[in-house]
């Protein structure tokens, strides 16, 4: 803690930042309980994601198999109608965090011959894009997280400094000024009654001499 100066001005000013830190305490406080709630509620979204997802691809190495025949590869290459060609991304505000908010993928149209594609391909081209878009949001919420886990991290920072070091330091600043405060208050009364005292003892010569 820095040298504190030993003054009216000095406790006027410590009290002030004590009624501040007191202040803004509570909003930080609040921010850190929101940010907490919202980062449980996302991990617990992208739990059930990566659930979905795990199912989604175990389902999907059942036949993936089939896109590896020979003939279909040298006919078809699917991979341009299952890789997403743009994404779009919205913003949304938690406890003050700006966090990416996923909204859609969207492929190129695949173009084929129905008549000299199998049945399946077009199964397959719609599961697939379903899946890239499940991975692509679990992107999105896994920024959320690392968001979310800064965000608190900094909170904390600060509910911490506010609650371990600036709040007790301005309550210690200004106990040791009220104290010396006193001690000069009780000095100066020390003082002038001495002084009242010595003036009356003078005053009492001076008649008694007269």
């Amino acid at each position: 803690m820095p040298k504190i100066k030993l003054s009216k001005g000095e406790l006027k000013r410590q009290r002030d930042s004590l009624d501040r830190f007191r202040h803004y305490l509570p909003t930080l406080q609040l921010k850190k309980q929101q940010l907490q709630i919202n980062l449980l509620e996302v991990r617990n979204t992208l739990k059930e994601k990566q659930t979905i997802l795990k199912k989604k691809e175990d389902f999907i190495k059942q036949w993936v198999g089939l896109l590896a025949d020979p003939q279909l590869s040298k006919d078809l290459d699917i991979k341009e109608w299952i890789v997403p060609d743009r994404v779009e991304i919205d913003t949304i505000n938690i406890a003050g965090a700006n966090l990416p908010l996923f909204q859609k993928a969207f492929f190129k149209e695949a173009d084929y011959d129905l008549y000299h594609t199998p049945l399946w391909v077009d199964r397959s081209v719609k599961e697939l894009r379903q899946y890239m878009t499940a991975l692509g949001e679990i992107l999105v919420i896994e920024s959320q997280t690392r968001l979310l886990q800064k965000e608190l991290r900094i909170t904390t920072q600060r509910v911490n400094l506010f609650e371990k070091i600036k709040i007790p330091e301005a309550l210690d600043a200004i106990r040791k000024i009220r104290i010396y405060l006193g001690d000069q208050q009780a000095n100066a009364v020390g003082i002038s009654k001495v002084a009242k005292k010595k003036i009356e003892e003078s005053y009492l010569e001076e008649v008694v001499l007269a």
